[in-house]
Order: structure tokens, then sequence, then C-alpha cells
């Protein structure tokens, strides 16, 4: 089972897109809105070095932006 974080905003389109790409493939993931969480957000920045959304964290591997390549082959591991 995999362990999946989605940092995001409201208004973010890939954060949407990353969201709708979890829910088809029928894999479980926390939302995390950072704009409503400063402490989340700090979260975020540390593990990634971005300050950008979405940042994904699957099975601790960081992915930042929207990448279904990577995305997929952390969830294979």
């Amino acid at each position: 089972m995999a362990n999946v974080k989605i940092y995001t905003t409201p208004t973010c389109i890939y954060c949407k897109t990353a969201k709708e790409f979890m829910k088809e493939n029928k894999i479980n993931f926390k939302e995390i809105d950072v704009s409503k969480n400063q402490k989340a957000a700090r979260e975020m920045i540390e593990k990634s070095g971005q300050m950008g959304v979405p940042v994904l964290d699957v099975n601790g591997k960081i992915i930042v932006g929207f990448n279904q390549e990577a995305i997929e082959k952390a969830l294979k591991k």
C-alpha cells in the first residue's frame, strides 16, 4: 500500500491533475493544503527545496510537479 501525500493549493491546476490521477488509479492519498497550513508549507519546502506545488511524497520519494512517469515509478517500489 502506497503512502502518498500531495501538497497543494486550491488554485493549482497541476494539483488537480495529480489528485485526479490518484483517484482514477484508485490510489489513496492525503491532501495537504499549504495555503492554509504554514507548518505543512515549511515541511514541503524542507522536503523538496521548492515553494511551488504540487509536491508529492510517494513512499518517501519527493516529486515536484505533476510527473506521471515519476509517480508511477515511485508507486511500483
